[in-house]
C-alpha cells in the first residue's frame, strides 16, 4: 500500500491513477490526519443501438383504449 501526504498527491495524480489502475492501493494523507483511499470504479458497458432485438413484443392491442380508464382520456 502506498501512502502519500496531500500536497505530493495533487502533484503526481497522474502516475498515482495508473498505479491504481494496476491494482496498487493508494491513500492519500491529509494535513489532519484523515486518510482517502483511491479505487477503480467498474465501468457500465455502454447500450448497443438494437441489442434488444426480438427481445420486445407489442401486443396487438397495445394501442386500445384500457378498460375503466375512459374519464381520464382527453
Amino acid at each position: 500500500m502506498l501512502q502519500i501526504p496531500v500536497k505530493q498527491a495533487a502533484s503526481t495524480l497522474d502516475i498515482l491513477l495508473r498505479e491504481v489502475a494496476k491494482g496498487q492501493d493508494v491513500v492519500i494523507i491529509g494535513t489532519d490526519g484523515s486518510a482517502y483511499k483511491l479505487t477503480v470504479l467498474p465501468r457500465t458497458p455502454e447500450p448497443l443501438f438494437g441489442s434488444a432485438k426480438g427481445q420486445v413484443n407489442i401486443g396487438p392491442d397495445f394501442d386500445q383504449p384500457v378498460e375503466g380508464f375512459e374519464e381520464y382520456v382527453l
